[in-house]
């Protein structure tokens, strides 16, 4: 719930922001000196490259908790059994000895999205955030039945 609510803030602030950046480059071009014009066209094309990309990012989001309460309703979610240090961090031994684990269910399995959910977890775990996402949005590509880039 936490990170909902964490995210619902970003997200707030991020739109106020977006509506403050294009109000500043509507005023700009009004001036319309060639200069203000330019400037102004230029700040316009910020808001709109953050808006798709909230979206974008808002939408995988949905998706992967769609998966996740599908995946929990089946009762196929990954435990959590990773140690801790003493810190509460994930082990880097254990997240490893995981993600080997999940790596090899699918690679077995490798058009079950079930599987590639849990890898991704695994790279999660593992920090290997960069991963984690490709992992989630091939999940993702195949629940959905969509062609899925190598």
């Amino acid at each position: 719930m936490r990170a909902k609510l964490t995210y619902a803030v970003t997200a707030a602030v991020l739109v106020f922001y977006f509506v403050l950046a294009g109000s500043r480059g509507v005023l700009l071009i009004r001036h319309g000196t060639l200069l203000t014009v330019t400037f102004g066209v230029a700040v316009l094309i910020l808001p709109v490259i953050g808006v798709w990309f909230l979206w974008k990012n808002t939408q995988f989001v949905r998706r992967a908790n769609a998966l996740a309460a599908e995946l929990d309703a089946e009762g196929g979610l990954p435990v959590d059994e990773l140690l801790r240090t003493p810190s509460g961090r994930i082990d880097r031994d254990s997240a490893d000895a995981v993600f080997t684990q999940r790596r090899e269910e699918t690679e077995d399995s490798p058009d079950d999205w079930r599987c590639w959910f849990r890898l991704a977890v695994a790279y999660q775990d593992a920090r290997d955030t960069p991963r984690a996402r490709k992992a989630m949005q091939r999940a993702i590509a195949l629940h959905a039945n969509k062609p899925v880039r190598a």
